[in-house]
């Protein structure tokens, strides 16, 4: 059995939040020592793991909820779990795509910010009167 300072540290939650995740029911069936203390098994500490993954990928606490009713529940509600999991991972599919596009324009204006210092282009702004582009329908344009 562990306590909460020991799940906290396997799990890299903190205290307050394994508290607020026992106090909102999204651990059933919490034990208590002698002392009345929460304990938890393995079983307990792995579920706590997957509720951070849940959270990191984006679920709310009513979620978090809703798919461990279904998993109480047992095989019969695995097809609701996975559209719910399948909703979740189409949704940071779609971050990673922002992610990557706001990638591409740090690479892109360190590469023009690099090609400046090196004397291969000259310096344009779109905020400095003077040293506009142009050609404004050039794609994109410096800052």
């Amino acid at each position: 059995m562990y306590t909460m300072m020991q799940v906290c540290r396997k799990t890299d939650m903190n205290y307050e939040a394994l508290k607020f995740y026992c106090n909102q029911g999204l651990v059933p069936n919490v034990k208590r020592d002698r002392n009345n203390r929460r304990v938890f098994d393995d079983h307990d500490v792995a579920w706590i793991k997957d509720l951070v993954c849940l959270k990191k990928c984006g679920m709310s606490i009513q979620e978090m909820k809703e798919y461990l009713e279904l998993c109480l529940q047992g095989p019969a509600t695995i097809p609701q779990r996975k559209v719910m999991l399948e909703r979740k991972q189409k949704a940071l599919q779609a971050q990673i795509a922002e992610l990557q596009e706001s990638i591409a324009f740090i690479d892109w204006k360190q590469g023009f910010y690099d090609d400046v210092l090196a004397g291969r282009r000259p310096y344009v702004s779109n905020l400095i009167p003077g040293l506009q582009p142009d050609d404004p329908s050039a794609g994109r344009t410096p800052g």
